[in-house]
């Protein structure tokens, strides 16, 4: 594995990385992207810009919101938060791991295809998402 200290990262993570990268370029309408820890801490984003860590700093109180909201009522985990505004939506699920990936989209973007395509990146990144690749993405974006 290379050392993330210096800025260079494992394929695992890249691979987390790309998929982001991916998903922005192939769902139309999507502006940002970005996977949050369980912790709050952003380990990736599509961006790679001061936009990412409000965005992940939004998901990560939006998740803690929608936890609180979800054990009150009794009513099992925290699997989709959606909040649409005047101008676009951001749609957040969580992955397997405890940590959740959160996308800003225009109005512009079918929410159906934009639902279809985020399940289908929360399947796969969180395969790749191992302590020690979220170890590593944590790290590599302390540095960044």
């Amino acid at each position: 594995m290379s050392n993330p200290v210096r800025g260079a990262i494992s394929a695992e993570a890249r691979s987390v990385r790309w998929l982001l990268g991916d998903f922005l370029g192939s769902v139309p309408g999507v502006e940002d992207a970005v996977v949050v820890s369980s912790d709050g801490l952003l380990l990736a984003d599509s961006q790679d810009g001061v936009r990412s860590n409000e965005l992940a700093a939004i998901v990560s109180a939006l998740v803690s919101l929608s936890t609180g909201v979800s054990r009150a009522l009794g009513r099992g985990g925290l699997k989709q938060v959606m909040t649409t505004m005047d101008e676009g939506h951001l749609v957040v699920m969580a992955i397997s791991d405890g940590s959740c990936l959160g996308v800003y989209a225009s109005l512009r973007c079918d929410l159906g295809v934009l639902a279809y395509q985020m399940a289908l990146l929360v399947e796969r990144a969180g395969h790749a998402l191992t302590p020690q690749v979220r170890s590593e993405l944590q790290r590599a974006m302390a540095v960044r």
